[in-house]
């Protein structure tokens, strides 16, 4: 702590740390040349970073130095039950370990607070034309996942610092946004700016607040969790001026759309953004949320705004404690993080966005930055009329309309938006589609309160959009079952049938088993195409159907207007009831008294939480990184679906056999995400999604589609589960070979754990996303990136090679992957060690981020 630059605080009895004056005090007039994200960086070094390293960490921030490691400190972690699940199953493991080397267990816990929202395990199996759906929802929740709500419930008892949410309370990230983000917080009556990481690609969405929240994979969540500082290097950080305002009629969904696609395309891949201008000023925080929410569409590690009167307004509505309300503005503007004293920022580079130029958009057939304007899908061959025998279903048939996902729900506007158009809907006698099965998921209970405040969720009940549940429902892949007649016309007539849904992520295979491609779209949308019944479909130019006096609907006729829609939320939505919601989710249990093992009674039969692996056999051993065989040999934007899926488990995959194995009843198999605490059952999920595209495996010569591998030097092509056992049975070290943007999507560490499970040693891309390179490091995966020009195409990489990797592992040096092809040819190719830090070089030859810590924990009792 560098207590010279603490100082009071202004109109407050409380303290802070001066950035502004140690900045200047290095370089004079610095400090206002920082972007945001820098200054809130910079009061974390002047906080908490040793004292002796204190000015050459600031240097870096003020001379945007990107080749050194600094540290910052997350004020906390925030994790969903599937990851944050994972992670706690982990350090349960680490307690083990260390017991078995006689460390006492509960010494290892969570020293950064960490809050775990149960809101990733709901299967929405009754849609919202059934009025109990939610009870229906929930009675099967707890049914399938009492393994793992047992242990769960372990952990708020056996570790400290750990607070969750129970299951059917609403969404991590609208949570956070809604109560759980301070903005500003106070510790030893010290005030300083809320930033956090969590185990989900969309933490960002509270960066719209102004709180740095960036997404990390659930392993580099554990090192933060035991304390450790989270090195970094400083990321380019780029402006986004956005000029103009929204024309009439568009939803903050259709401006990230646009977003989306735009930064995609301007390649801001790892960088961090700030939103700043005349178009920033007058966006609501429920449209800054929407946008900052999809940050991991765009590529980017955060979406940030400043602090103005907007996020004031927005913290009063939401039913914050006025004394903090008071205490955020002044220390926003006391400390250079309101918006009015960021006029002087320099930014590696600006882009500018004009929002008036925002079209009506959806997303799709698959990825969230393939835009597609409303008015272009004839054109663009998505719509278009199609004759259809009466009584069956259309070609391109909606089978999920979907109001789900924190990133719509949490935008009062857009929820408004939906109500009204569905009751304009019904009083002009529309109806949903039979075959439609709809579904209303908010992420947070304020919204039920304020449509039913509105009169508009009986409006969007009568259109079969009732309320099924608070949580993360078809955005996760948990749309559930579909009606078995329609499920047996679907497969009958192998119909091209898709889902529309006000998600962030669509794709392919991911929302659900028969829905072959997916569409993002604002709540409105979703509404219109449940009543459409099909994607080919003109939405702005055909027909929606017939009045109550035969004369014809069109969109035009039932979407709300503005003023409307801004009447009713100013009428409807009012702070107390937020506070009706959060004050008692937030008030903390009593003791109960009852004490736990700090051991986890591991349950013998379960498929759902079992003790991990990770200290002992095949992962105990030495990697070799030499005579690797390719598992694959894959193409451009691989997803972590891809590596490993959330959805659905079908009885006919590897892992369904499994459980069929195990005795679980096919209706009760739930998704591969819930599955993640059971290393058995979710290294089964490794590459087992049916739309992967494995070079290695031909048909007619063209990459055949399916959970594909062939077995060298055999060549037999086999699942790639029974290719995986193979290799493991032989000890068989191995390789991916990937092309541009590997590992996009969600953060989900299993994505790693499970080619490392697999015997996986080394992958070698053009290039990666963020969050997934560091789960591998944290796996003890080596990441290797091709130079600019060089690829698995131009090397004629076949997948009968074999691969060695030579040269001393340091941050990003060159390291040589020789090839050695079947016919004995050796090409060395140079590659950059995607190990980007020294602290990411210690974590990998430990073996792992787990493997670290146990080391380090033993070493120091040990020492003690």
């Amino acid at each position: 702590m560098n207590s010279e630059f603490r100082k009071p605080l202004p109109g407050t009895a409380l303290d802070y740390f001066d950035a502004r004056a140690a900045v200047d005090a290095i370089t004079p007039g610095a400090f206002d040349t920082l972007p945001y994200t820098s200054r809130v960086l910079a009061e974390n070094l002047v906080r908490r970073c040793d004292p002796a390293t204190l000015n050459a960490s600031l240097s870096q921030l003020i001379e945007r130095k990107q080749d050194l490691d600094f540290p910052w400190f997350p004020a906390r972690v925030v994790c969903h039950d599937i990851l944050g699940q994972t992670a706690l199953v982990d350090l349960a493991g680490l307690r083990d370990a260390i017991a078995a080397e006689g460390g006492d267990p509960a010494l290892v816990n969570p020293v950064v607070p960490t809050q775990l929202v149960v809101d990733h395990s709901l299967a929405v199996e009754f849609g919202g034309f059934d009025k109990d759906a939610f009870a229906k929802n929930r009675a099967i929740e707890d049914r399938r996942n009492d393994d793992r709500f047992d242990f769960i419930d372990w952990t708020k008892k056996a570790f400290k610092n750990v607070d969750v949410i129970p299951s059917g309370n609403g969404i991590l990230h609208q949570i956070n946004l809604e109560r759980m983000s301070p903005v500003v917080q106070v510790t030893d009556n010290v005030a300083f700016p809320d930033t956090l990481v969590g185990t989900d690609s969309h933490t960002p969405m509270v960066d719209a607040l102004g709180v740095l929240a960036i997404g990390v994979g659930g392993l580099e969540a554990e090192s933060v969790m035991l304390g450790r500082a989270s090195y970094m290097r400083l990321p380019d950080i780029i402006g986004v001026e956005l000029t103009g305002k929204p024309q009439p009629g568009i939803t903050a969904t259709d401006t990230v759309l646009a977003l989306t696609e735009f930064l995609r395309n301007a390649k801001v891949v790892s960088s961090y953004l700030e939103f700043f201008g005349e178009g920033a000023a007058h966006l609501t925080l429920g449209d800054r949320a929407t946008i900052s929410n999809m940050a991991p569409e765009f590529g980017s590690t955060a979406a940030m705004f400043y602090i103005d009167q907007q996020t004031i307004k927005y913290l009063k509505l939401t039913g914050r404690d006025d004394e903090l309300v008071r205490l955020v503005e002044i220390y926003a503007r006391e400390t250079g993080l309101w918006a009015d004293t960021l006029t002087k920022v320099q930014y590696e580079r600006v882009l500018q966005f004009d929002l008036s130029t925002v079209v009506r958009n959806i997303a799709g057939p698959s990825n969230p930055h393939k835009r597609v304007p409303t008015s272009e899908l004839a054109a663009r061959g998505i719509s278009g009329i199609v004759e259809n025998e009466p009584g069956l279903m259309p070609d391109g048939a909606v089978i999920i309309a979907a109001i789900t996902s924190c990133t719509n729900t949490s935008n009062p506007r857009n929820m408004i938006a939906a109500g009204l158009l569905a009751r304009n809907a019904n009083q002009r006698g529309l109806t949903r589609k039979p075959w439609v099965k709809s579904s209303l998921a908010p992420g947070s209970k304020t919204v039920a309160l304020y449509l039913e405040e509105a009169k508009l969720l009986p409006e969007l009940e009568t259109l079969g959009f009732g309320v099924v549940g608070f949580a993360c429902t078809s955005c996760n892949g948990m749309s559930g079952a579909l009606d078995p007649v329609i499920q047996e016309e679907l497969i009958a007539r192998d119909l091209y049938a898709t889902a529309v849904l006000s998600g962030n992520r669509n794709f392919d295979g991911r929302i659900h088993p028969y829905a072959k491609q997916a569409f993002l779209a604002s709540p409105p949308l979703v509404v219109a195409y449940a009543i459409a019944g099909t994607i080919r479909f003109d939405i702005e130019k055909d027909v929606l159907g017939l009045d109550h006096d035969g004369k014809p609907v069109l969109l035009a006729d039932i979407w709300p207007k503005d003023e409307e829609i801004d009447a009713i939320l100013a009428a409807s939505v009012k702070p107390e009831q937020f506070r009706t919601v959060y004050t008692p989710m937030f008030a903390r249990q009593a003791d109960d008294g009852v004490k736990v093992s700090p051991l986890y009674d591991w349950r013998p039969t379960t498929t759902y939480i079992r003790r991990p692996p990770y200290w002992e056999g095949a992962l105990a051993a030495v990697r070799t990184l030499s005579g690797m065989r390719p598992l694959a040999v894959l193409g451009d934007n691989i997803t972590t679906d891809h590596l490993s899926p959330s959805n659905a488990i079908m009885l006919d995959s590897a892992a369904g056999e499994y459980l069929a194995k195990m005795g679980l009843p096919e209706v009760d198999f739930n998704s591969y995400a819930t599955h993640r605490g059971d290393h058995l059952t979710a290294q089964r999920a490794t590459f087992a999604n049916p739309m992967l595209k494995n070079e290695m495996v031909l048909e007619n010569g063209k990459v055949k589609a399916g959970s594909l591998a062939r077995i060298e030097p055999e060549g037999i092509v086999t699942r790639m589960w029974e290719a995986i056992e193979t290799y493991m049975e032989r000890k068989q070290p191995l390789i991916i070979i990937a092309g541009a943007d590997y590992g996009q999507g969600s953060s989900r560490d299993w994505a790693a754990k499970g080619v490392r499970l697999a015997g996986v040693e080394a992958i070698a891309a053009e290039g990666f996303e963020r969050i997934h390179r560091t789960n591998l490091v944290g796996m003890g995966v080596l990441p290797l990136e091709f130079k600019a020009g060089v690829n698995r195409l131009t090397l004629g990489i076949d997948g009968t090679e074999t691969y060695d990797v030579l040269g001393e592992r340091t941050p990003r040096t060159t390291l040589t992957l020789v090839i050695t092809r079947k016919n004995g040819e050796r090409v060395e190719v140079p590659v950059t060690c995607r190990l980007d830090t020294a602290e990411e070089v210690a974590i990998y030859e430990a073996g792992g981020v787990l493997q670290r810590f146990a080391q380090d924990f033993l070493e120091s009792v040990k020492a003690a």
